[in-house]
């Protein structure tokens, strides 16, 4: 992860600090955003598709993007101190409602123990039409 402008605390002290953390993926720069945000406790990633070095990885298998797009924002989670037990919400966005059962199935393999709040929504598509599912996450980190 890299550092983006705009980092570090703000000058009033009753507002948190702010870590805005890039991973270098193909659209963050060209589309003004970051892959994971953490305002004092809470901390969220941008929507995490299966796309890696630049390529959508698992074409046609919505399982293996669901679970690779859920490792990608977990590792960037963890960039900013948390954990999958400190995930709190979850937003799961499919190109089609046949493939919901296994997404939720790659979801419930992560946080099946965990539980955090989470919806799932049928989209028309997403940027790449490889892309099968995408994925947000959001952490609580209580005290940390």
């Amino acid at each position: 992860m890299t550092a983006v402008a705009g980092d570090g605390a703000r000058s009033a002290p009753e507002v948190a600090a702010v870590t805005r953390l890039g991973s270098g993926g193909p659209w963050e720069a060209l589309y003004g955003y970051c892959r994971v945000v953490r305002a004092g406790r809470l901390a969220i990633t941008a929507g995490c598709t299966s796309t890696v070095d630049g390529r959508v990885a698992h074409v046609g298998d919505a399982a293996a993007q669901t679970a690779q797009a859920i490792r990608i924002g977990l590792d960037a989670l963890a960039e900013v101190g948390a954990e999958p037990a400190d995930v709190v919400r979850t937003r799961m966005y499919v190109t089609d409602r046949m493939y919901a059962d296994e997404v939720g199935r790659a979801h419930n393999a992560v946080f099946g123990a965990v539980r955090p709040v989470a919806t799932m929504v049928v989209v028309a598509g997403l940027i790449d039409p490889e892309h099968l599912v995408e994925v947000e996450l959001e952490a609580w980190l209580g005290d940390r």
